[in-house]
């Protein structure tokens, strides 16, 4: 019987230690910060929806009618789930670089032909250089429309789409 209760003390003492060990340890990550003079760190931080960005190249091809006024402005619409540089360069139909002029207005990319594009120039190619995008779209979608000399009604003639990979 004797045996049996310093048995029982040891066990008892043996679980006192441990859940005071216990107490201390919890007690020390639940102590406040006292010197605010050193910077926070952070560790594992996530975002539930990361928004990744890539830098793209999209190239699309305008058809000039054949019979019709110059064209004198090409306007894109830009949708909200891309930001488009001013690195555009615009290319005729034998691969010679156009000269524009380039102006923003809202998500309107407005290019201006100082020299005429008449239909002597079948095709423009059209390159926007550093389309800045998310990754995890499913694709961008600009509407195009086109102003001639003479006119200030902007005709729409259509969109460029793009699918991401």
């Amino acid at each position: 019987m004797i045996i049996a209760v310093k048995m029982m003390r040891k066990i008892i003492n043996v679980g006192i230690l441990a859940i005071s060990a216990i107490t201390i340890i919890y007690a020390g990550y639940a102590s406040a910060k006292i010197n605010d003079s050193k910077p926070t760190s952070t560790e594992n931080d996530t975002q539930l929806f990361p928004t990744q960005w890539q830098f793209v190249k999209q190239t699309f091809q305008i058809r000039v009618p054949k019979r019709g006024k110059p064209l004198k402005q090409l306007i894109i619409e830009t949708p909200p789930t891309v930001a488009v540089s001013n690195d555009i360069n615009v290319f005729d139909n034998k691969g010679k670089k156009v000269n524009i002029d380039i102006s923003v207005d809202n998500r309107k990319i407005i290019i201006t032909f100082p020299e005429t594009v008449t239909s002597s120039t079948s095709k423009l190619l059209v390159s926007l250089n550093r389309v800045q995008q998310r990754t995890n779209e499913s694709g961008t979608v600009y509407s195009l429309s086109a102003k001639v000399i003479g006119s200030d009604v902007e005709i729409p003639i259509g969109q460029a789409q793009f699918r991401n990979f």
